[in-house]
């Protein structure tokens, strides 16, 4: 029996296989220690630690950004994914920066304790890439939304925190707090993102081999996984828990719609012959979205070369479903301003302000990306607008 004992350690005996869980902050140096001490008090078979593959590369290598192919990022059509992770990872630093811990510490010091006692290390925390893209899949529209502005939010808040506050985060997962507050909000997403991966958890913590078994997870995690430890799920179940969700039909023929639509409008005046109405219409079409997504790569302080090719590819990826502006502005900015080994060794440090977002040339890309697709969506709605009225 362990001679530490407190409000955050849960003793659990099932089928006598005993369960040692631990709820830690990620940004606490009190959780970082009380991490070391249980599992060198415990001396389990097993540690389990609310972590997948690559969130736990990451923490045991933070110079992995160094290896980082950023084009094929983009080719993969990645981008949208690792700028959605960084907001995520920069809300997580700044809370860090005010505690003096890096996020993720306590885990990280758990896989440490692990293999220095030789003992068992399980990840069990769900890929963070299906977390996001089931919330994000499952989300209506204006939710969609709400999360989106939600993640932005994150990249520009600089809020400081009180003493009460940075007392309620030691309590909590950052990340879950800040999820917690959208619940009433948006209780489908806080399902898939905290509800889902406490039964994937709980499923994975009680296959863990051994007589006893330390979890580490966050602490707002603990009651879901408390309650689900003794449940017997089956594989379909958990299997489901994996499934990224198709598109719906609409949002697969929704991008197809507004050009059908412009090239239709391009036909009816082409066969009544008014040239003019044509020429006016060409002109709007390629002002709105080529001026807008520029602008959205020169907000992002794009290379002269990455804006003059967000202005020419702008109005013809808007007619292209299959190809963003984004993807074509990424690239360039990419090529003629690679980030260096300096930007990729300083990406987590620079994402905790909003200057280095800008500052870095590795997030600059993605903030080209970002920007310049979005003038680009908004560049769409302004020209289709005025190709109603000229036709």
């Amino acid at each position: 029996m362990s001679t530490i004992e407190n409000a955050d350690i849960h003793r659990i005996t099932i089928d006598d296989q005993e369960y040692v869980l631990v709820g830690t902050a990620h940004i606490s140096q009190d959780s970082v220690d009380t991490v070391k001490a249980v599992i060198q008090d415990e001396n389990p078979d097993t540690v389990c630690v609310e972590l997948d593959e690559q969130r736990y590369q990451a923490l045991r290598n933070p110079r992995q950004w160094e290896s980082l192919n950023l084009v094929q990022i983009i080719k993969k059509g990645q981008a949208p994914f690792l700028l959605a992770n960084l907001a995520l990872s920069s809300f997580q630093k700044r809370m860090g920066l005010q505690t003096g811990v890096k996020p993720g510490a306590e885990l990280a010091a758990a896989a440490e304790a692990a293999e220095e006692l030789g003992k068992d290390l399980q990840l069990v925390d769900r890929e963070i890439r299906t977390t996001l893209l089931r919330a994000w899949r499952k989300a209506g529209f204006w939710k969609k939304m709400t999360l989106f502005s939600t993640l932005l939010a994150s990249m520009f808040d600089s809020q400081k925190i009180d003493e009460e506050e940075l007392a309620k985060l030691r309590q909590t997962d950052t990340l879950s707090a800040m999820l917690d507050e959208m619940s009433d909000v948006l209780p489908t997403v806080k399902t898939i993102l905290v509800d889902e991966r406490d039964t994937y958890m709980a499923n994975l913590i009680r296959q863990a081999p051994g007589d006893k078994v330390v979890a580490i997870v966050g602490a707002a995690h603990m009651p879901g996984i408390l309650k689900k430890l003794g449940q017997t799920f089956t594989a379909e179940e958990i299997n489901e828990l994996s499934i990224i969700p198709e598109k719906t039909a609409l949002s697969k023929l929704l991008p197809w719609l507004i050009p059908a639509i412009v090239v239709g409008l391009f036909i009816a005046g082409f066969m009544t012959g008014n040239t003019q109405q044509m020429a006016d219409a060409a002109v709007a079409w390629i002002l709105a979205n080529g001026v807008l997504s520029a602008l959205g790569a020169l907000i992002a302080l794009g290379h002269p070369l990455t804006i003059l090719a967000a202005f020419i590819a702008a109005p013809i990826t808007s007619l292209n479903p299959t190809i963003g502006a984004g993807f074509v502005t990424g690239m360039v900015q990419a090529y003629v301003a690679p980030p260096k080994v300096s930007d990729m060794e300083r990406v987590s440090e620079d994402i905790a302000k909003l200057s280095g977002w800008w500052r870095n040339r590795l997030t600059r890309v993605l903030l080209v990306f970002f920007l310049s697709s979005l003038g680009s969506a908004i560049g769409t709605m302004v020209a289709f607008g005025w190709l109603k009225d000229l036709f």
